[in-house]
């Protein structure tokens, strides 16, 4: 079977691993202060707070920037449900806006159409690794005075516009889950354009704390342990060869697909330096697809079946219209980086048998 994800763990983070246990210090330590000053240079932003995983820092990054009870938060419903919880978590009310059908990211015109005088902050995901259209939505969140937040859990590296995702808003949250383009076991950060916000998560994720038994606010515990930092600190030398191969793995099935009838291949904005995540077409018949993928020996995923909006924990009816088209047609296909240009073959050939009933050739 060529899996649909793999995380890739090997020698350097085990040994990583290891020189933590040596030393005795597991808990938030030297390791995570410098996985948050290494990851700070890679993406080009000023103050990164590492935390226990990406929806603690979706949640840090709102509570920091002030979101809370009586507030509305524009995200959209086509992404995982962590983006809507954190909102619903804060006391705030998530407020879904559909997305533009070529890249799965937040319509600019529909979050124009969805601010109220409650609205406080909108929330886009850079889904599937592209980046969703930050010029627009930037200029929307200035011209209303609306906090920015980005959800940037499955877009390490990428790019809109020649910067790094994660520096657009007042802050961003990341994602190491094992699946992800880079892991450190479990864990996320928070990325803040202000040293003030920075200061903030740091005392919600420790207890409300900066120093020991000096607490300030009313916090949780949501710190990253030095040994998930140090698998983190690992994976972060290697991101930019993976991001690369990503990318080539990518080009190498849009090529192959292309042609293929009742098959979307995924689309680049002209600003958009995407890091492919996932892999992400549309397809007829879909269900059936996936079926002979699976005999096939080749893994997929639908990401994701069911709006977030119409999930049993929102229970809401209303309809977005691509939203709904997107949850019934997406299927991602394997892009991770340890595939070789023999399984990015089987995977089109598969895909070629399913929709046309012959391997292509």
């Amino acid at each position: 079977m060529i899996p649909a994800a793999r995380p890739l763990i090997g020698a350097e983070e085990r040994a990583a691993v290891d020189r933590v246990l040596a030393g005795g210090n597991l808990a938030q330590g030297p390791e995570v202060a410098a996985f948050e000053a290494e990851f700070a240079e890679a993406v080009g932003a000023r103050h990164c707070v590492a935390v226990n995983s990406g929806t603690s820092a979706l949640l840090l990054a709102l509570v920091a920037c002030g979101i809370g009870p009586g507030d509305e938060v524009i995200v959209p419903s086509f992404t995982f449900a962590a983006t809507a919880n954190a909102v619903a978590l804060t006391g705030a009310q998530p407020v879904f806006a559909d997305i533009e059908p070529a890249h799965f990211c937040l319509d600019p015109d529909a979050v124009a159409a969805a601010v109220t005088p409650r609205t406080a902050a909108i929330m886009p995901v850079h889904l599937y690794g592209h980046p969703a259209a930050m010029d627009p939505l930037v200029a929307i969140a200035q011209r209303h005075g609306l906090i920015l937040v980005e959800d940037a859990a499955q877009a390490h590296l990428a790019g809109y516009g020649g910067r790094t995702v994660g520096t657009f808003g007042h802050a961003a949250a990341f994602s190491f889950y094992p699946t992800k383009n880079m892991t450190s076991g479990e864990g996320g950060m928070v990325v803040c354009a202000d040293g003030d916000v920075a200061r903030r998560v740091r005392l919600l994720r420790n207890q409300g704390m900066e120093q020991r038994y000096a607490n300030e606010v009313v916090g949780w515990n949501m710190r990253m342990t030095d040994l998930h930092a140090a698998i983190g600190r690992v994976q972060l030398t290697r991101l930019p060869g993976w991001t690369e191969r990503r990318r080539h793995n990518a080009a190498v099935l849009s090529a192959a697909l292309g042609g293929l009838p009742g098959v979307t291949v995924p689309a680049v904005a002209p600003q958009a330096e995407p890091v492919w995540h996932q892999y992400t077409v549309r397809v007829a018949g879909r269900d059936a697809v996936q079926r002979h993928l699976a005999e096939a020996g080749v893994g997929s995923g639908v990401y994701y079946p069911t709006p977030v909006h119409r999930l049993a924990s929102f229970g809401l009816s209303f309809d977005l219209p691509q939203t709904t088209a997107a949850c019934d047609s997406v299927l991602s296909l394997p892009v991770h980086p340890d595939l070789t240009d023999t399984d990015l073959r089987a995977v089109a050939d598969a895909v070629a048998g399913a929709v046309t009933g012959a391997v292509a050739r």
